[in-house]
């Protein structure tokens, strides 16, 4: 007898459990392998933007978003390239019949000379519309305290 006992008396019966074992097993593995997936799936560029009152800029499809990083590094739509590479790029968006609008995202410790280069070799290159993402500035939270009386 496969799922028989050590008592001679046989029911008959079938047996109407689930075994839930194997279902937590199988759970518990997706698990860990959800856990350990999911972070690859937020591939971003860790920047420190700086925090400015204003009016969110509607995305348009000729849209450059150059990131710029703590040690100056230059990534052209989350894609890393040398500065050289940049100018290329700059001069072929300059030359096509719709300029496209240059977002930079230039993290806050971001040094201001390689700002300005990369802003004078995309003017020099005719793009003429350069923005600077930054974050929104939240209103501080009400407290308690802080609440009109009733």
């Amino acid at each position: 007898m496969a799922f028989g006992g050590l008592d001679k008396q046989s029911n008959g019966q079938p047996m109407a459990d689930i075994n839930m074992t194997p279902l937590i097993d199988v759970m518990l593995v997706l698990l860990v392998i959800f856990i350990i997936t999911a972070p690859l799936f937020t591939h971003a560029i860790r920047l420190d933007l700086p925090k400015v009152a204003s009016q969110p800029v509607r995305e348009t499809p000729q849209t450059i978003t150059l990131s710029i990083d703590d040690a100056g590094k230059l990534f052209w739509n989350d894609t890393p390239v040398s500065f050289d590479q940049m100018r290329a790029r700059f001069a072929e968006a300059g030359k096509a019949a719709q300029k496209p609008e240059l977002h930079v995202r230039a993290s806050g410790a971001t040094r201001y000379d390689v700002i300005a280069q990369v802003m004078g070799a995309a003017q020099g290159a005719g793009l003429e519309r350069i923005g600077f993402v930054t974050q929104p500035v939240r209103p501080p939270a009400k407290s308690q305290a802080q609440a009109p009386a009733q």
